[in-house]
């Protein structure tokens, strides 16, 4: 994963947000990263020790610094806690009709170590023409390609395959998404 850097945005986010609601994204980001075991009896002992500390305030500040600490740690090691309520959703197939359901077409690429992507309202093959030509430039090796139509749906993120797009390359797509959802949110993030 990229490093990313606590933003200042970041930050105040921690900082201002009540506590149950930082142990609660922290703890559904968490258990959905392979780092969830690791962390899993901190997040209970905190959630323990907020539940029978009623209003010490010292208590509250003590855990809310390590809950911080632990967020500026994760986003140090690459990871984007503003994920965490965000789903990605595989959902078959669509045609052009599609279009009229809100859904806009995305050809995705992926490569050795990283995800191309380009939507735009050109048909799926122009798409993948043009990335393709982007990509032979900077000679960028691909594993495979994808024809796709998305839409947001609230905090989903939904993936479709298009009529391009073959059944098993679609199935092989999902089963990666599946196991790194997170990295491919990631990835997708700008996908408005």
């Amino acid at each position: 994963m990229a490093v990313k850097k606590s933003t200042f945005k970041d930050l105040l986010l921690d900082r201002f947000s009540g506590i149950w609601q930082l142990l609660s994204e922290t703890t559904r980001f968490l258990s959905r990263t392979p780092l969830f075991g690791a962390y899993e009896s901190q997040l209970r002992q905190w959630r323990h020790e907020l539940q029978s500390a009623g209003r010490d305030a010292e208590l509250i500040r003590r855990i809310r610094g390590e809950l911080t600490e632990l967020r500026k740690s994760l986003r140090l090691q690459g990871y984007d806690l503003s994920l965490a309520k965000q789903r990605l959703v595989f959902e078959g197939f669509r045609n052009d009709a599609s279009l009229g359901e809100g859904f806009r077409r995305v050809v995705l690429f992926l490569g050795d170590n990283d995800l191309y992507w380009l939507a735009g309202d050109d048909n799926h093959i122009t798409l993948a023409e043009l990335l393709e030509r982007q990509l032979e430039r900077l000679r960028v090796p691909l594993r495979s390609k994808h024809y796709l139509w998305y839409k947001r749906r609230g905090n989903d993120l939904v993936l479709s395959g298009s009529d391009t797009e073959m059944k098993e390359d679609f199935e092989r797509l999902k089963a990666t998404g599946e196991a790194n959802n997170l990295i491919l949110l990631g990835k997708l993030k700008g996908l408005n």
